[in-house]
């Protein structure tokens, strides 16, 4: 069901919105989180720092202040660090693990779940990082601090980020919201003369050739109301023109039929004798008429140019001079081109033949997937050279298969001119491939994409014969 414009308009602006805030929404996200989580393997080092500092700091005259180092002990499990100290004769000083090996294996195991939560195939593990502590360069203790790592987050750290990511959604709701009211009011600016403007044009198409007087701010719209204004002008001239061209045709057939019918009828009647002048003088009229048709014939012909200019050339060439020019386009997919071309010597209408090959090659880029192959190849069979195209795009569908090659047909009604086209340039390929009295098939399957197999004639220099002696 066909929507109208400020439907589509006010519509546009909401997905607009929401993948702009969608896409800002996961960057900042992403770029927020990578900068948290260097904070937080920077904070882990600092605190291991902090902590040794501490330690040494309790330590005089050979002896260790244990209450105090204890404590030291104690706040760091709290915040997901496990401490063994060891003294320069390998005796332990304080242990953790010794004083609550329950609440250590628990912390482990809560920072583990958080991890997992958060990124499903995060890979962590129990990291113990080893520190030397020295006074005067003698070795006085030997620190070891445990935690889940490379990193890990604290409740709190979970809840500065679930906070950021509510803040995002509200934030998107109030941009759509804003989006809607923005849009409509925007919407309506631009459908209200396009409207005004149809009505006019629906006013020309019923013979009524009036100027379109709608004034607009827009000047797209200006444009399109002076197209629509000219467009009416060169119709009533037209207009004009094939009621002048009717009435030419008319007399110029109705002189010679008017000619040809006295002479035969007083023939008939026995008027004339039907002597070799009075015949002559038929043939002239029918002669006159046979060239008028000849160059009504010959007009039509002209201006669907349909000569063939039939040259010798590499085939094989041509196809890689193309692929040349379509090589910025497959790296822009990220497309890799399988080839297998040959030389092969034809006779034909190298541009035409060109063109075809060109809509073909555009086409399969066109409607591939990114990464995937264009397989392009031609050969040489019983004096028959094909060339084929094929790629591993959306394919076409079974039911839109027979349709492909009319004029302005498309198989997927949602394109537009920026991503499918105008559905003429099949049927173009199709029409040149026809006048060199070929052949074009196509396979395809929808999500295994479509293969495309020209056949022409190798010599077609028969071609510039039929034409010059219709002509």
């Amino acid at each position: 069901m066909a929507k109208s414009l400020r439907k589509r308009l006010t519509i546009s602006y909401i997905i607009v919105s929401l993948f702009s805030v969608l896409l800002i929404a996961l960057f900042s996200n992403f770029v927020l989180e990578v900068q948290f989580r260097e904070y937080v393997k920077k904070n882990i080092i600092s605190k291991s720092n902090e902590i040794v500092n501490s330690i040494k700091e309790n330590y005089h005259n050979g002896n260790w202040n244990v209450s105090a180092i204890e404590n030291i002990g104690v706040n760091a499990l709290e915040n997901g660090m496990i401490i063994k100290v060891v003294d320069g004769d390998g005796n332990i000083v304080w242990d953790a693990k010794q004083y609550n090996s329950g609440q250590c294996q628990n912390m482990i195991a809560h920072y583990s779940s958080n991890m997992m939560k958060r990124y499903p195939n995060f890979k962590g593990e129990f990291k113990e990082d080893s520190y030397e502590i020295k006074i005067n360069s003698n070795k006085i203790a030997n620190v070891s601090i445990g935690y889940f790592g490379p990193f890990y987050f604290t409740d709190n750290d979970i809840l500065f980020l679930n906070t950021l990511n509510g803040a995002f959604i509200i934030v998107s709701f109030l941009t759509v919201l804003i989006s809607i009211l923005l849009g409509r009011l925007i919407s309506n600016r631009i459908s209200d003369p396009i409207i005004r403007v149809s009505k006019s044009a629906n006013n020309i198409s019923e013979g009524e050739y009036e100027n379109i007087e709608v004034v607009s701010d827009i000047s797209e719209i200006d444009e399109l109301i002076k197209s629509i204004n000219n467009l009416s002008q060169k119709l009533k001239e037209q207009e004009f023109l094939r009621k002048r061209l009717t009435q030419d045709v008319a007399h110029e057939l109705r002189t010679p039929l008017s000619t040809l019918k006295s002479h035969i009828e007083a023939m008939v009647d026995g008027i004339w004798e039907p002597d070799k002048d009075r015949l002559k003088s038929c043939l002239e009229e029918a002669e006159r008429l046979n060239g008028l048709v000849g160059d009504i014939y010959k007009l039509s012909r002209y201006e669907n140019d349909t000569k063939l200019n039939i040259t010798t050339f590499n085939l094989g060439y041509l196809l890689q001079s193309i692929i040349m020019n379509f090589e910025k386009n497959l790296i822009d997919k990220g497309l890799n081109l399988v080839t297998d071309i040959k030389d092969i010597n034809i006779n034909a209408d190298k541009d035409k033949i060109a063109q075809a090959v060109v809509n073909l090659i555009s086409n399969a880029i066109k409607f591939s997937k990114n990464g995937g192959k264009v397989y392009i190849s031609n050969y040489l069979s019983d004096n028959k050279v094909y060339i084929i195209i094929r790629d591993e795009g959306y394919g076409i569908s079974e039911k839109d298969l027979p349709y492909i090659f009319e004029r302005f047909y498309r198989a997927d009604e949602s394109r537009n001119r920026d991503t499918g086209g105008a559905g003429i340039g099949l049927s173009i390929t199709k029409s040149i491939i026809d006048m060199h009295k070929g052949s074009i098939k196509v396979n395809s399957k929808i999500n295994q994409g479509s293969e495309f197999i020209i056949e022409l004639p190798q010599d077609t220099n028969f071609l510039n014969n039929t034409w010059h002696n219709n002509k």
